[in-house]
């Protein structure tokens, strides 16, 4: 009980930080060059229909807000080839009618992710699909910097003729890891409903309600496994226990222009098939996951561009699924070179928990071709498997992931993808394993 106090001091103290800085800024005399001058160093979000707000989006790349401003950018490039557009114009026309009448910015996309699996054992088939529907309805100061919204989320995650889900591959396999993280057989999940809140010009970001925390913890730019990378190493990481979507808070804080601060508190026993359950979990059972987050950028609308951060995280004994509490924490470090080379390096250690690995060092990096619309990465993670999950003695895993996500047109992305696994703990016959895989995702 003393971390779940400890975190609620944080969050509070998050909220105060906010305050202080806005009020120092008031009472400086100076506001107006201040404001002005910052205006001219702040490159604006691009948000839907090119609406811009110099507000910091703490949410990561594959928030809800992220996804939006991800799509719009692609839709808004010039396109390889433009089939549906033309088509769908009306469509596309009530989309923008929704958000300037009513403040409701709405997408929908379907991905489909095949995997096959490699070794000296038989090959093994995976594929899964997943539909979602998510949107951010903003009620309140819409046309300020400082607006407050409903954000929401839901999906239909379901296999597709195989015996195999991808998310489920890699154990399979013989690999202690993820080859692929969200395509399960979870059918519907309501993953997001919750109130989004900033203040103080966008300074200080508060979320409360059905939240993921991958949204939030250990970030960066290449985190989307929508349209990134495949493999669970080379987003949150397999260090990082993160519990499953469920209630909780998150909030996050520029301290100054270049320094920020994350916090967040969530039901370590999120069920998002039914949400009812994890309310009555997080007042009765009372086991959180906490995280809190210190980083640096360049400027707060580059936070998951150019960041440099440590987080720190802890979870509460889980009774009924027998996890031990435990804790750890994780650095990351990347930079957006001439909007084109984006380099990583992440580093992750856990002390129980649950947690996939008890070490790990990735190091890798993302380019931009085409004017943003394709997406080349490689990355090599190497990872030592947790002994208090899986018992000791087990071999040092290294995966390799090289994809390249081809914009056939500005709704259509293929994401063809392969991954190497050396020494694959779960079966010490084998000296690796290949996974190649191919991704499609319309968005709408």
């Amino acid at each position: 009980m003393a971390w779940n106090r400890a975190l609620m001091i944080i969050l509070v103290g998050l909220s105060l930080l906010g305050c202080t800085r806005s009020v120092r800024a008031e009472g400086s005399g100076m506001e107006a060059e201040q404001e002005a001058a910052q205006q001219e160093n702040v490159k604006p979000i691009t948000l839907p229909r090119g609406q811009t707000q110099s507000v910091p989006q703490f949410g990561g790349p594959s928030s809800v807000g992220g996804e939006l401003n991800e799509d719009e950018m692609v839709f808004q490039a010039a396109p390889r080839i433009d089939l549906l557009r033309p088509l769908l114009n009306p469509y596309f026309e009530f989309k923008d009618d929704l958000v300037d009448q009513a403040g409701l910015t709405i997408g929908f996309d379907y991905t489909t992710l095949w995997q096959g699996a490699y070794s000296r054992n038989p090959s093994l088939n995976a594929a899964g699909g997943i539909f979602r529907a998510f949107g951010n309805w903003n009620l309140l100061g819409r046309s300020g910097t400082n607006p407050g919204s409903i954000v929401y989320k839901l999906e239909n995650r379901h296999g597709l003729d195989t015996e195999v889900v991808p998310q489920d591959l890699g154990f399979e396999s013989g690999y202690i890891g993820l080859t692929a993280s969200p395509y399960s057989r979870s059918n519907w999940l309501l993953t997001n409903l919750y109130w989004s809140q900033k203040l103080f010009d966008g300074r200080l970001s508060l979320s409360l309600g059905q939240v993921d925390t991958t949204d939030y913890v250990n970030v960066y730019g290449l985190v989307n496994p929508w349209t990134s990378f495949s493999n669970l190493a080379f987003q949150t990481g397999g260090t990082i226990p993160a519990p499953n979507q469920g209630l909780g808070m998150a909030a996050g804080v520029m301290v100054t222009d270049q320094l920020y601060m994350i916090g967040g508190l969530a039901d370590a026993n999120g069920d998002p098939s039914d949400p009812a359950s994890t309310f009555n979990s997080f007042f009765d059972d009372t086991e959180y996951f906490k995280h809190i987050e210190i980083g640096w950028t360049t400027n707060r609308e580059r936070i998951f561009l150019d960041n440099v951060h440590l987080t720190a995280w802890h979870v509460d004994e889980r009774t009924e699924a027998a996890t031990p509490s435990g804790w750890g924490f994780a650095f990351s470090a990347s930079t957006f070179i001439k909007d084109r080379w984006m380099p990583f390096l992440r580093l992750g250690y856990a002390n129980d928990g649950g947690a996939l690995w008890s070490h790990s060092a990735t190091l890798g990096v993302g380019y931009y071709l085409d004017q943003n619309k394709d997406l080349l990465g490689f990355a090599v993670n190497w990872n030592k498997p947790s002994a208090s999950s899986y018992g000791p003695g087990l071999s040092d895993q290294v995966t390799m992931e090289l994809f390249y996500r081809f914009q056939l047109t500005p709704e259509l992305a293929i994401t063809p993808d392969i991954q190497w696994v050396v020494n694959p703990a779960l079966a010490p016959d084998q000296s690796h394993l290949w996974v190649v895989g191919v991704r499609a995702r319309l968005a709408l």
